[in-house]
């Protein structure tokens, strides 16, 4: 058995979509929340889970909460705006969890409408169960990641995991600049600068990669508009660096 946990914040229109196919695989939905203000808590409550409020600790901090809340070692690892298929809720249902092993989900990304299978957006294999402990999160900005022993076996399930990311284009450019200033943080932190080529020449190398390189050009104009959202991230955070360092 394994405990769902997820960190929310004002998410009142994915989570219901998010939980229901956790309350057919646990009794144990954990979700940390952070100050939500529309109704959240009480759509999670509705669904079985159990709420508990936190401060903003960060990603990977809160996420690493969430797990020491849990009731069960082994963690099931959700964010708010992805869904279970029915496929990927039957691969979970008749897992056989082994020691020293973690399990990827494959998850596929809608961008307004259209799923979204190059760009460097897919594959897109998240490892997501995992046992506690010996797994965690780490990073203390937007760049969060699982420490995973080095001996332990990743097993790949099948169903499709679906990330709801961006609702439209507007929330698709609010989240590049909420990216872009943790990016920014992160890199002043470390003591890196704004030079020239990562100003000028890093945004087109990005554009290029995404297109060409990645096949975003095989996503149509949901490639073409990754690929320029791309370059303005990149753009963008270099140029919040370099205010930083000015």
């Amino acid at each position: 058995m394994f405990s769902a946990v997820l960190i929310t914040k004002n998410e009142a229109a994915t989570i219901a979509d998010v939980l229901r196919p956790l309350q057919t695989l646990t009794d144990d939905i954990v979700v940390i929340d952070s100050q939500s203000t529309d109704g959240t808590i009480a759509i999670c409550e509705a669904h079985g889970a159990r709420v508990i409020q936190s401060e903003w600790l960060g990603y990977s901090a809160t996420k690493n909460f969430g797990h020491s809340q849990a009731k069960y070692d082994w963690i099931l690892s959700v964010d708010a705006d992805e869904v279970l298929s029915d496929e990927l809720i039957s691969s979970l249902q008749n897992i056989q969890l082994k020691d020293k092993t973690v399990y990827a989900l494959d998850r596929i990304t809608d961008l307004y409408g259209t799923w979204i299978r190059h760009s460097g957006w897919y594959p897109d294999w998240k490892i997501r169960l995992f046992q506690r402990d010996p797994v965690y999160w780490k990073g203390d900005f937007v760049h969060e990641t699982l420490h995973v022993p080095i001996d332990f076996e990743v097993v790949k399930l099948k169903g499709k995991f679906y990330h709801y990311s961006y609702k439209n284009a507007e929330d698709h450019l609010q989240r590049i600049e909420k990216y872009a200033v943790l990016a920014a943080e992160e890199m002043h932190a470390k003591g890196k600068k704004a030079t020239f080529v990562k100003l000028y020449l890093s945004p087109v190398s990005r554009f290029i990669k995404t297109l060409i390189f990645q096949g975003g050009f095989l996503d149509g104009k949901a490639g073409w508009t990754i690929a320029r959202r791309n370059a303005y991230l990149v753009r963008r955070k270099y140029r919040l660096l370099k205010e930083k360092t000015a």
